[in-house]
């Protein structure tokens, strides 16, 4: 069951005195991994939402799927506890009516893109998809830094452009190829890329990997390590709003077709 407590969720300004104590303090600019100071006193029993800094970016709005940098620790100790920064991939949350916590709901939705948010929350209400409750009580109390790259609909594609599809000339051992010229900002390698794709197997040309199946959208930070080598190479120096299709020689080879919908480079 699906449960709201839009009541006991208190929006407060960044400089607010939390609910028996002090507010945490949470520096670093939007895109670059938080610092968060924890005060001493108690954090309370309420989750809390502040908005740390306004983006100008589009608001997103229930249907979207959203792409976020998260940074999660506990209140106690000041102990981290997950953080997307590790991985070089922000969280994908979906808000196609699939059960999201309603703290992460009222974090999440409505803001513009380019707006960082901090929650304050006990741990059972302040999971979200792909938070386990790993090593945690259900009343320990989390703090949770997010920083929203944006939410675009779940079949978001190059404005009036059909579906990719994989050239049926393409190989492995061929160049990538420019499909659809884009006129939006570059692509710099260590930025994040917002894609769609489709990925084909070869030789046996059968989709195996595709963002339109798999619920839309994705975001990568574009590094060795993070995406096939492949991508790092071939899609920085592209401009949003291109279609590339790349591909991926090796072991396993692979065929992408992918549409560069958004970057986001850190202050």
């Amino acid at each position: 069951m699906r449960l709201f407590w839009p009541a006991l969720l208190l929006l407060t300004a960044s400089c607010g005195v939390a609910e028996e104590g002090t507010q945490p303090v949470v520096t670093g600019r939007f895109g670059s991994r938080p610092t968060v100071a924890i005060p001493n006193g108690r954090p309370g029993h309420t989750p809390r939402i502040t908005v740390l800094s306004m983006g100008s970016g589009r608001r997103t709005v229930p249907g979207d799927v959203v792409l976020a940098d998260v940074d999660i620790r506990r209140w106690s100790g000041n102990r981290p506890y997950l953080s997307t920064y590790d991985g070089n991939q922000p969280t994908t949350v979906v808000f196609d009516g699939r059960q999201v916590s309603e703290t992460w709901r009222q974090s999440l939705i409505g803001r513009p893109a380019g707006t960082r948010v901090m929650l304050v929350s006990p741990a059972r209400e302040a999971t979200g998809p792909n938070v386990p409750l790993t090593g945690l009580a259900p009343a320990d109390t989390l703090v949770l830094v997010f920083d929203i790259l944006g939410g675009y609909p779940p079949d978001a594609r190059l404005v009036g452009r059909t579906l990719p599809v994989v050239p049926a000339d393409l190989t492995p051992a061929g160049p990538a190829r420019t499909l659809i010229d884009g006129s939006g900002p570059e692509v710099v390698a260590g930025s994040k890329v917002v894609i769609q794709y489709v990925a084909e197997s070869w030789p046996a040309r059968t989709v195996v990997d595709s963002s339109y199946r798999r619920g839309g959208p994705s975001a990568f930070t574009l590094e060795a390590g993070s995406v096939p080598a492949a991508w790092v190479v071939e899609l920085a120096g592209r401009r949003v709003g291109s279609r590339v299709a790349v591909p991926s020689p090796g072991e396993r080879p692979t065929l992408y077709v992918i549409d560069i919908l958004d970057t986001i480079t850190p202050a």
